[in-house]
């Protein structure tokens, strides 16, 4: 059996963040490859990380810049190597190309760091993010670490576009890979609650997220004052995974403003909620609370960022504004009115099923991989660039962590 190593930047939580959700899909993935998958990452531990030990993966603590590890990869001798964001790739892959340069290396970007970043601070600074795209440090680190790798999972249409239009990067090495989901069956469809069973607004996400506190500020600030004047008597839910002092500072009975912190099952939540909300204004990747919601039969407004990558038609299950007054307004009738809510359901799950079809996505990314395999050699001469990056940052990494390894050795 054909042997992965998962190099992780955290343990797998797949009921705080779309993260954690689309490790676990990958992880299934190749566990239905029939590959021997072993998961090694620095991280901690955490009260809400999945025991991936009953899934039949071994996991294994490591270090950075301990030479341990080349020991490790030379008794396992791993097939494919995948690296949990590029960071790891940084820290991890000249190891793997000196002791395994024969195992193909994947990197899954979950989103684009550098393209999260620049539209943070295009955000903060009210420019357009292309202006400082291109001289953000982050940008040629992440550029870098796609072009070192074999190949590369992107999450979202646009950002795979953007990669072959703005940085030219070869198709060969990038792959679009969504969310893989099971289909929404029609009976799965016709037994969640309807319409009249639904109440209150819902947002959710990880608060270890700056995207996803930004949006719940600016709901708490711009969105909300205006809508709880239509409806008086409706709340906001909002509920996310490690929430800060700050986020639980916004709830506010008095506002229907309700912070509910962690939920031990999103699904349920989102099940019970009328309408999701989600004025995201910067980021990156897929939104996997839009997803979620799609998923479970609750229709949503958001932003056009927060559609990104998830309707390529321009469909929705619900609204999309920048503006607020009609994101407000929005809302208000999606909320209120039931023939437009069911048609706006209706539309979320044939986006989610069409869209991110678990069969569709594994039968395309097994079919590529098997075509690496055979011509792995050809496919890295094809890549120069990739080559030479290899070869100039592997002698400075080398050396960088050749002299932390002997300052630790002396420390002990």
């Amino acid at each position: 059996m054909p042997k992965l190593l998962i190099i992780g930047y955290v343990w797998p939580e797949p009921n705080s963040s779309a993260a954690g959700s689309r490790m676990l899909q990958l992880i299934e993935f190749f566990i239905q490859e029939k590959y021997n998958i072993t998961f090694a990452t620095t991280a901690r531990t955490t009260d809400n990380m999945v025991n991936l030990e009953t899934w039949g993966v071994e996991i294994e603590n490591i270090k950075l810049n301990d030479p341990q590890f080349d020991i490790f990869l030379e008794d396992l001798k791993p097939d494919v190597v995948l690296f949990d964001r590029f960071m790891i790739e940084e820290q991890f892959g000249w190891r793997v190309d000196q002791i395994c340069p024969y195992a193909i290396k994947i990197l899954d970007t979950e989103d684009l760091h550098f393209l999260r970043k620049a539209r943070h601070q295009a955000y903060k600074d009210i420019i357009a993010t292309e202006n400082i795209l291109k001289n953000l440090d982050l940008t040629k680190r992440e550029i870098a670490a796609i072009y070192r790798c074999d190949l590369s999972l992107i999450i979202s249409e646009p950002e795979l576009e953007l990669l072959q239009a703005e940085f030219g990067i070869p198709e060969a090495i990038l792959f679009y890979l969504p969310f893989m989901l099971k289909p929404v069956s029609e009976k799965q469809q016709s037994a969640l609650p309807g319409f009249e069973e639904r109440k209150d607004f819902i947002s959710i996400g990880n608060f270890l997220h700056e995207p996803n506190w930004n949006a719940v500020l600016f709901l708490k600030e711009k969105i909300w004052p205006e809508l709880r004047k239509e409806l008086p008597g409706t709340k906001m839910n909002i509920y996310g995974a490690y929430p800060s002092q700050k986020v639980l500072n916004l709830h506010n009975p008095s506002e229907n403003f309700m912070v509910h912190g962690w939920a031990d099952n999103s699904a349920e939540v989102m099940k019970q909620a009328r309408v999701c909300l989600a004025p995201i204004q910067f980021g990156a990747g897929l939104k996997g609370k839009l997803v979620e919601a799609m998923q479970n039969g609750t229709p949503s407004v958001t932003t056009m960022l927060g559609s990104e990558g998830i309707s390529k038609s321009g469909e929705w299950n619900g609204f999309i504004s920048d503006d607020v007054p009609q994101f407000v307004q929005k809302a208000y009738n999606l909320y209120s009115n039931q023939q437009p809510w069911n048609e706006k359901q209706k539309i979320g799950f044939t986006i989610f099923n069409t869209r991110f079809n678990i069969k569709l996505h594994q039968q395309r990314f097994q079919s590529y991989l098997n075509i690496l395999r055979e011509n792995l050699e050809k496919h890295r001469e094809h890549n120069f660039t990739g080559q030479m990056l290899k070869y100039h940052f592997h002698k400075s990494t080398y050396f960088m962590s050749r002299f932390i390894e002997e300052k630790n050795r002396h420390k002990k």
